[in-house]
């Protein structure tokens, strides 16, 4: 207490010095961070009411707090608690252990955000986010296709054409020509009409889930305001009126992305009846029918791309509109294509039988070119906008957008080699009945060991680091809590949970190994593919006996890796929807994935943060202008971004009126690493400006938080000397059992939260009246919130 007294006295930073304490009513708001709590535990207070808002988010208090701004003299000299919970926008009820299977999506969303910052190049950062949402397109192509491959071409084209695969699978029975002849449905193109109703149903239930969530959590709208004088929005677009709301964008990507979804079920089931009308001697009329239906396919993709091209996101105001009626019709006339094409494929042709593989190899093979493309060039423009503007903590020198986009088509190639790969080896066991999946993604399942190899060695890298840094850390632990009894076993694992928050900062390295051996390792594989048109180990037959056991090895090893892959994302989403520990855990990936809008993918896990900024948007500005009084905004870990976000949204006037108190927060160490152009170090400058003050907590044992780090004078201002973890190395009067090591949690517990809050509440002006309305006395301190 004696430290704290005397942190009080001379004080850190003048900006944030103590005064004395003034009249008015004090609001402390608490926003919790990753996993979620109660409002009892937030609260301490078994006894809680819901003040505003629902059952998905809402802010309480105590009971006894309910009426405090009718009772101001009752709280003077300690603020009025409240607390935000929005746990249930992430990890609610259970069908959201469903969104694991948008995991690529989500992953490709968040490439967008990552770009450099930019001043003066808009053009750049147009092509930029032009880039990113042809690799989304891409993955939903992929996706589709990879379902056309298990529906149409193992199931109904393979199976159900071969006699021996049918008397494995009995409900396959009345598709297979061999068991009867006059079947209606033993008709190849029949088989794929009936077939592509599982691709289709897929993609509708895409873009209903897309529909559905973005009505539920994403149709807020923000809190607008008039423009003052002095406001500026151009340091971080997080501020801009239209940020929070893209309901425009959202709904033309989702009547794209649809429409490209139920083209890809269309070409898949008119190309093989198509290729079997050109034969020579062929049918005129159905040869006629073929061709315009691949114009009008033609056509529709043209359309799609161009919708996808258009210009992204309008934030610089509150855009309410939707586009023309043509683009949102997209997705009908694509469902009447697709039906087009069912009825094209059903006509009787006589001679057509079902053998080897669906024309399907050169079309994954074009989507992974198509996609390295788009990852290579998107570095180049990524490298471009870095070098107009350096950044030295940006992750991967502005490398990590397109890094990221690479990973995200990897999942996409894993998800898809999976689905088939497991399938075929269920509806053929023996492996010798039907031809199986296509080569390429046979291909693609045989790198997978070889980048395990590359990633263990990455894990043995990082624990050798973890290791030296420890021996480093012990001296530091000793230094820190000198004078006290040394503990070796105590003094290792302090050392060691430090080394291991540092861990942390070496993620973009192993992100940008991965990637590049992602690509390089990809690229090999579609090279392979495309010249051998064999799989692996049959490319190898005859060559060295190690090679040739080598690449069986691979193939067999790569097929039930990316298979395990898959089943284990699909048993641990179906774990999290009866389990609710399990689906909170799931929730933390949400907290920091799903935290940014649905600007690349518009089927991408909806944005809980275009539902919580607003709320606290609105709750600040009311409760300030109702009643003039001091606002203290509390973050932990990414409530701190939700706080940051949140005080951004407010008009200068307002937020000059608000504090912030941050801790265990990943501003900096993480957002601005990864997203430069909207945390980098020009906009958390501007935010330490803009509000009345912030402080920030932070430990070397939080693998998560840090020190925002803000250049010049601004950084002691903001960022207090790391908290000691524990508070006390052995046992002591204040600490008579063992005091446990916080790292990322309960940072409350520590004196020096009570003492930074109560040093930001003395610092606001409690003063400044609220804005006069007509009609309005002048005073309003003591005016109630409802």
């Amino acid at each position: 207490m004696e430290h704290a007294q005397e942190h009080v006295s001379t004080g850190t930073a003048q900006d944030c010095a103590v005064r004395p304490e003034e009249a008015g009513t004090a609001l402390e708001l608490l926003v919790h961070g990753v996993g979620g709590t109660t409002p009892e535990k937030m609260l301490d207070d078994p006894r809680t009411v819901r003040v505003t808002g629902d059952d998905t988010a809402a802010v309480f208090r105590r009971a006894e707090d309910v009426d405090a701004e009718t009772r101001p003299d009752d709280y003077r000299g300690r603020p009025v608690p409240e607390a935000y919970v929005w746990s249930n926008l992430t990890s609610g009820n259970g069908t959201r252990a469903l969104w694991l299977l948008l995991l690529p999506f989500m992953v490709v969303n968040l490439a967008h955000w990552m770009r450099p910052t930019a001043r003066g190049r808009k053009r750049t950062v147009r092509l930029y986010g032009l880039l990113v949402r042809l690799t989304a397109l891409t993955l939903t192509v992929l996706l589709v296709a990879a379902a056309c491959e298990v529906a149409l071409d193992l199931a109904a084209w393979q199976c159900a054409g071969t006699h021996a695969c049918t008397e494995r699978h009995s409900w396959l029975g009345f598709l297979s020509p061999t068991v009867s002849d006059d079947g209606w449905w033993s008709r190849p193109g029949r088989r794929l009409a009936l077939a592509a109703l599982v691709p289709a149903a897929l993609t509708c239930l895409l873009w209903y889930l897309s529909h559905r969530t973005w009505r539920a959590y994403e149709s807020q709208q923000p809190l607008t305001h008039t423009p003052e004088a002095d406001e500026e929005t151009t340091r971080t677009a997080l501020g801009r009126p239209g940020f929070w709301y893209g309901r425009r964008l959202v709904a033309r990507l989702r009547a794209a992305h649809t429409a490209a979804g139920l083209l890809t079920v269309a070409a898949a089931v008119g190309t093989s009846a198509e290729r079997f009308d050109h034969r020579p001697g062929g049918p005129a009329l159905l040869d006629v029918l073929g061709r315009l239906l691949e114009a009008a396919l033609v056509a529709a993709a043209v359309a799609v791309v161009g919708v996808v091209c258009r210009r992204g996101r309008s934030e610089n105001r509150l855009d309410r509109e939707l586009d023309a009626r043509l683009v949102r019709q997209l997705p009908l006339a694509a469902l009447v294509l697709l039906a087009l094409c069912a009825v094209y494929a059903c006509w009787e042709r006589p001679g057509w039988e079902s053998a080897g593989r669906l024309p399907g190899d050169m079309s994954f093979g074009a989507i992974a070119l198509f996609q390295g493309l788009l990852v290579i060039v998107l570095g180049a423009v990524a490298h471009v906008l870095h070098r107009a503007h350096p950044d030295q903590r940006a992750a991967m020198r502005g490398l990590g957008g397109p890094a990221v986009a690479m990973l995200a088509c990897a999942l996409g190639g894993v998800i898809s080699g999976g689905v088939s790969q497991r399938v075929a080896d269920w509806l053929d066991g023996t492996g010798t009945n039907i031809p199986g999946p296509p080569v390429l993604l046979t291909w693609q399942a045989s790198v997978i060991p070889p980048l395990l190899v590359v990633l263990l060695v990455l894990c043995g890298w990082l624990g050798r680091r973890a290791w030296v840094l420890r021996r480093a850390e012990m001296g530091a632990v000793e230094r820190d809590y000198s004078g006290e009894p040394k503990d070796m076993t105590r003094t290792r694992r302090i050392a060691r949970t430090r080394a291991m928050a540092t861990l942390t900062d070496r993620a973009p390295r192993i992100v940008a190994v991965t990637s590049a051996m992602t690509l390089l390792l990809g690229a090999a594989a579609l090279v392979g593919a495309m010249i051998t048109d064999k799989t692996p180990g049959q490319a190898a037959d005859g060559s060295f006996a190690f090679v040739e056991g080598a690449a069986d090895t691979a193939q067999a090893l790569g097929s039930w890796l990316i298979g395990l892959g898959f089943i284990l994302l699909v048993t641990w989403g179906r774990r999290a929807y009866k389990d609710a520990s399990a689906r909170r855990t799931i929730g933390i990936l949400w907290d920091v994935g799903t935290f940014w809008p649905r600007a690349a993918h518009p089927f991408a896990p909806p944005c809980y943060a275009e539902r919580a900024v607003p709320d606290l948007t609105w709750r600040m500005a009311t409760w300030t202008t109702a009643t003039g009084g001091r606002l203290v905004i509390s973050g932990h870990s990414q409530g701190s971004v939700l706080a940051a976000a949140a005080a951004w949204q407010l008009k200068p006037s307002v937020r000059k009126r608000v504090a912030l108190l941050t801790y265990g927060s990943p501003l900096e160490r993480l957002y601005g690493r990864w997203f430069p152009a909207h945390f980098g170090p020009a906009a958390l400058s501007a935010l330490h400006h803009d509000v009345d003050c912030w402080r920030n907590l932070h430990r070397r044992t939080d693998p998560i938080g840090g020190p925002v780090r803000l250049s010049g004078d601004c950084g002691p201002e903001v960022d207090r000397e790391a908290l000691k973890d524990p508070l006390a190395y052995g046992r002591t009067d204040q600490h008579p059992l063992p005091a446990p090591i916080l790292g990322h949690s309960d940072y409350q517990a520590d004196p020096a939260f009570a003492e930074e809050r109560q040093r930001l509440l003395a610092r606001l002006r409690s003063e400044v009246p609220a804005p006069r309305h007509e009609g309005e006395g002048h005073g309003s301190a003591g005016r109630s919130s409802a």
